[in-house]
């Protein structure tokens, strides 16, 4: 394996190491997600330490540890500043990382689909006014990726095609379920004609597509916590970052 060897990477977040360096939880073109060590970065001079802030895009030079990669150099690409600025827009950065970071393993496997989608979603949250739709579609997409693509237009156990009515959810059959199949069932919840259409229309359309959804409040506030619940119950314990941005919404 080569001893050197530079990345484009997003660093989905740090922690403290030792007296003066950091662990570094990194998300790459390359090499999917990776954990390095950037030595030094907690000393005031440190020439690395502004580049390796959480959510930053940026490029690295690493060299392979006895135990860790280690970063020995460091350049931004993409600070995304305004969410340096704005609290809300720091949490909704945070969710997307988490949610990242909590599907994946270290592997070293290459996946541009998910590095690129990840880019552009916190540039979508830097720029858009309401960044409600880039972090649905977000969602969406990363389930497709990761290989836990919710049924949505067909019952998730008899295969018959939905119809427009309000319908069923199981995240535990892995989608929608028609009337039939999901009245009574414990541990599926219902959801509504208007939200079903939204999360198909998300999970078959190009980013721009998606755009042209309108939902309204009640409609949003429904997608989001079908898909809160379904992460719960993928990964088998609710995410830190929703309970924070709630706070700061406040």
């Amino acid at each position: 394996m080569e001893r050197s060897f530079r990345l484009e990477a997003v660093v989905l977040r740090h922690s403290d190491w030792g007296e003066a360096d950091r662990l570094l939880t990194l998300y790459t073109r390359e090499k999917g997600k990776v954990r390095a060590i950037a030595k030094g970065v907690r000393k005031v001079r440190s020439r690395k330490a502004g580049h390796l802030e959480p959510f930053m895009r940026v490029t690295l030079q690493l060299a392979r540890g006895r135990d860790l990669l280690i970063v020995t150099q460091a350049d931004t690409l993409d600070a995304y500043q305004p969410l340096r600025e704005d609290l809300v827009r720091i949490g909704y950065a945070a969710y997307v990382a988490e949610l990242l970071d909590r599907f994946t393993y270290e592997d070293e496997n290459e996946n541009q689909a998910i590095f690129r989608l990840l880019t552009e979603t916190l540039s979508r949250i830097c720029t858009e006014p309401d960044p409600w739709l880039a972090l649905r579609y977000y969602e969406i997409r990363l389930l497709d990726q990761l290989g836990f693509r919710p049924q949505l237009f067909t019952c998730a156990n008899c295969e018959a095609e939905i119809q427009p009515v309000s319908q069923y959810f199981s995240a535990s059959q892995g989608g929608v379920l028609c009337p039939q199949c999901g009245a009574g069932l414990t541990g599926v919840w219902k959801v509504s004609l208007e939200a079903l259409k939204h999360l198909r229309h998300f999970q078959r359309s190009t980013y721009r597509e998606a755009q042209r959804a309108r939902p309204l409040a009640p409609v949003q506030n429904e997608v989001e916590a079908l898909m809160q619940r379904n992460f719960t119950y993928l990964l088998e314990r609710e995410l830190n970052t929703p309970g924070f941005i709630k706070q700061v919404r406040k």
